[in-house]
């Protein structure tokens, strides 16, 4: 019997045995094939002139002019700068930051004060965007909020409006996210510490290490491929800043820098800039998903010849 037979009745001896398991990853198979898979047949709009009369598959066929036209658009640089931009310093800012604490938690012996600790943290994350960014705005009022009142006090005028700085934009877009994001971020990592041998420990402890030598030589080397996967999938979405945080910062006085892929397409698909253009804004998205793809596949495949841990 050939391979692919042998597979065959391994699997099918697999599933008679274990069926009730095979019949729970019926409704999640269900779900990533009706918004993931079925979706992507509209993906054909970018090389078209789409029409809603037409409809997808009636719509003129136009190859590459929709790409031409956004790489030739004066945007292009733009967006492209400010989206890489603000991810990358989003990369640099925030990404060290739940590592740190997953190791600052796990070298504390008060499990009261851990849990604690953990839960404080933690809480923020569960907060909207909506609300987080509602909170910024009144924190940094430069009239009525917490900000504009302490600069008040202490030189007896309002001081300049931080939403307006061009310079203040990312600052508060990437520091707002580590805040709110740290907490949970840490979690996998103190998932990955708590399986450390405590004998690793004991050792160490009897040859005279200290407690951040422990740190150092012991909990960081056994978290790095729990670190080198969430790096890989974190580059998977370089080109992909969120949406809606940004979207809500914007005003006319920041756009110059505010104004990044996620959000220019939704105002050329929606008409939020004057003109409705669906193969124009599905043609930049497509592009964004390839520069996305190209990102995670390249870095896991440097993560697997450097240090033999990929995601595949």
């Amino acid at each position: 019997m050939s391979k692919s037979g042998q597979y065959l009745r391994k699997l099918q001896r697999d599933v008679c045995r274990d069926w009730q398991m095979y019949l729970f990853l019926l409704v999640p198979l269900a779900y990533i094939i009706v918004f993931a898979y079925v979706p992507m047949a509209g993906v054909q709009i970018a090389f078209k002139k789409y029409t809603a009369r037409a409809g997808i598959w009636g719509s003129a066929w136009v190859g590459m002019k929709n790409f031409t036209k956004f790489f030739q658009s004066y945007q292009f640089e733009r967006v492209l700068k400010n989206t890489l931009s603000l991810s990358v310093y989003s990369i640099v800012a925030t990404f060290p930051l739940p590592i740190i604490f997953a190791l600052m938690m796990n070298s504390i012996n008060n499990e009261r004060f851990k849990r604690i600790s953990q839960t404080i943290v933690t809480m923020p994350h569960f907060i909207s965007i909506v609300v987080l960014v509602g909170m910024m705005f009144q924190i940094f009022n430069a009239r009525t909020g917490l900000y504009g009142s302490l600069v008040l006090q202490l030189t007896g005028t309002f001081p300049d409006d931080l939403f307006a700085k061009e310079e203040s934009f990312q600052q508060f877009y990437v520091w707002s996210g580590a805040w709110q994001g740290f907490g949970w971020g840490a979690i996998v990592y103190i998932a990955a510490l708590s399986s450390v041998s405590p004998s690793l420990h004991e050792a160490a402890q009897i040859d005279g290490a200290s407690r951040f030598q422990r740190v150092l030589h012991i909990d960081l080397p056994s978290i790095i491929p729990t670190m080198t996967i969430m790096f890989i999938l974190r580059m998977g979405s370089v080109m992909s800043i969120g949406f809606e945080k940004v979207y809500l910062m914007q005003n006319n006085l920041n756009l110059a820098v505010s104004e990044v892929i996620s959000t220019y397409v939704y105002k050329v698909g929606f008409g939020a800039g004057g003109v409705t253009d669906f193969s124009y804004s599905t043609a930049i998205g497509l592009f964004n998903s390839l520069i996305n793809m190209i990102l995670i596949v390249s870095v896991n495949a440097i993560a697997g010849r450097v240090g033999e841990t990929s995601l595949w």
